[in-house]
């Protein structure tokens, strides 16, 4: 039987929509049935996880996310994973409030990069996971260097995600500035870049940029589906 999969959703609806349908569709492209994992989603109201990190109060964000998994956990999810990548900043206090593995976007991120031996990223995301520390730090420790956008650059992308990304919004003009500060960071060394917010590969493909792209989304949802098939 294959594990279940629990994931914390609900930040945006948008990206957790791709991790359901790239976990399954890519089981029944790999194996030819409709035998894919079981899956629970425990979808979060979207609204605190806007106020909470703008009001500086991740202590809030890592109990309600700890809630969830709790529910999950609960539910039967015999793993669980963060459907976003800004939420990780807590990912270790959600972790030690289950006793079943969580599966981190960061450690598969790492994973990717290495796998395509690259020594520098550009890293997009919201301000939050672009300004903190906590995606450097992982990656470091794989001997990747990390480069964030300029202060007005960040600003755009995160307005973005915000603004429009999160509702299902695409825009050929965000299309067009996202790729002009992929440019920037690639100009300053970077090899590819990392899509470190789960809704921008609805903006912004390889084609688009002409850099490799790493698409958390698909990475993350892929590194669920292989553990949930392990025996």
């Amino acid at each position: 039987m294959h594990k279940t999969i629990g994931i914390l959703g609900g930040m945006s609806p948008e990206s957790t929509a791709e991790y359901y349908q790239h976990i399954t569709h890519t089981y029944t492209e790999r194996f030819g049935d409709y035998g894919y994992p079981p899956i629970i989603i425990y979808s979060v109201s979207f609204q605190p996880y806007v106020d909470w990190p703008l009001q500086d109060r991740w202590d809030l964000v890592a109990q309600g996310l700890s809630d969830g998994a709790r529910k999950l956990e609960a539910a039967g999810a015999d793993f669980i994973l963060i459907a976003t990548n800004t939420m990780h900043l807590v990912f270790d206090e959600v972790q030690a409030s289950v006793k079943v593995p969580m599966l981190s976007l960061l450690d598969a991120a790492g994973e990717a990069v290495r796998a395509r031996d690259m020594q520098t990223v550009g890293l997009l995301g919201t301000k939050f996971t672009m300004e903190k520390s906590f995606y450097q730090d992982a990656l470091s420790k794989r001997g990747i260097t990390v480069l964030v956008p300029d202060a007005d650059d960040r600003s755009v992308v995160n307005d973005v995600i915000y603004n429009e990304l999160v509702a299902g919004r695409i825009r050929a003009e965000s299309r067009a500035g996202f790729v002009a500060i992929i440019n920037r960071l690639a100009a300053r060394g970077a090899q590819g870049i990392i899509l470190g917010c789960t809704e921008i590969p609805l903006l912004v493909s390889e084609a688009d940029a002409g850099i490799p792209l790493f698409n958390t989304t698909t990475i993350h949802a892929d590194a669920a589906l292989n553990y949930a098939l392990e025996a």
